[in-house]
């Protein structure tokens, strides 16, 4: 299942408007198909590693990522159907799906042709989905928030040079992060000082720049979406999954709202002095309140630079 929702990602986020899914079909011990989602979001996962398996998916088992699609669309057939024409013997699904016209009929029409479904969440496959399941939710989009920070927390020197914190690797890995974004935001301060470009530099992947979000109350630029308060990202028609690169203004008012999802922080090993704090007031009003809020999910190495990525936790309602 988790090699599936790694093939997922290779979908993220060209596959909007439909969610990111992989897809692994095995016979005998042996993979005889995979998939993830296209491109505007057809075919499904499902569908290609279905065409690829051809006859051997007959008695074969599929993982699936998200539960298989129950309603037809103009744009392909409904994928529990397709399993059940290619006869596969069982479907493990990652996650159940939110959307009304799926939700449970998928496995329902699977098992009513005969063919077993276990249900198989891992963390993998959550953080797979993020975007959509986040959305289904929540009615907004999974906001990862990233910094750059040095090893006495400061995103610049006192005069706001910032140019740079972090080495080569780690900013190419930051370009990685934004070509699987839908959205890109920064704060009014940092589009007027650094005039960020807000791209994907990365050799072919230039044609994943997400879109371009700014937090201000001015008037939006050319090409920009502007937005005045962070709960307005829930108006961001299309987007599943916002990265959100700063300043310290923007950063603190997403977290004094709880609204970041997952916290991204590349630490240089530089030591500043009197520089420019990461963040501003985050609305805690005792240091009771700031643990348990943040659960490691992920920790490299990038040249000479740490990066580390933690999730939000968050009681269940």
């Amino acid at each position: 299942m988790d090699a599936a929702a790694r093939l997922a990602s290779r979908g993220r986020p060209c596959s909007r408007p439909n969610p990111a899914v992989g897809c692994i079909i095995v016979k005998g011990g042996r993979v005889v198909g995979r998939g993830w989602t296209a491109t505007t979001g057809r075919p499904h996962a499902e569908a290609i590693a279905l065409e690829q398996a051809g006859d051997e998916a007959r008695g074969a088992t599929a993982y699936v990522t998200l539960e298989p699609c129950a309603h037809q669309s103009e744009r392909g057939p409904a994928c529990s159907t397709l399993l059940v024409e290619a006869g596969v013997a069982k479907v493990v699904i990652g996650a159940q799906d939110p959307d009304p016209r799926t939700a449970g009929s998928g496995v329902e029409r699977l098992r009513e042709a005969g063919i077993e479904v276990a249900h198989l969440p891992t963390p993998a496959v959550d953080q797979s989905l993020a975007g959509y399941l986040t959305r289904a939710a929540l009615g907004r989009p999974h906001v990862t928030l990233k910094l750059a920070l040095s090893l006495d927390g400061c995103i610049a020197m006192a005069d706001g040079e910032s140019q740079w914190i972090t080495d080569e690797e780690a900013r190419a890995h930051v370009h990685s992060r934004r070509a699987m974004s839908d959205a890109i935001l920064v704060g009014g301060a940092t589009w007027r000082y650094d005039k960020p470009r807000l791209d994907v530099r990365l050799e072919g992947l230039e044609d994943r720049s997400p879109a371009r979000v700014l937090l201000t109350r001015g008037i939006a630029p050319d090409g920009v979406k502007v937005i005045n308060a962070p709960q307005q990202i829930a108006q961001l028609d299309g987007v599943q999954y916002l990265y959100v690169e700063g300043g310290a203004g923007a950063a603190a008012s997403f977290l004094a709202a709880d609204l970041v999802d997952r916290l991204e922080i590349y630490r240089a090993p530089i030591v500043i002095g009197k520089g420019m704090p990461a963040l501003g007031d985050i609305g805690l009003a005792s240091l009771a309140e700031a643990h348990g809020r943040w659960a490691l999910a992920e920790t490299r190495q990038l040249g000479s630079d740490t990066f580390s990525a933690y999730r939000r936790t968050r009681q269940e309602a």
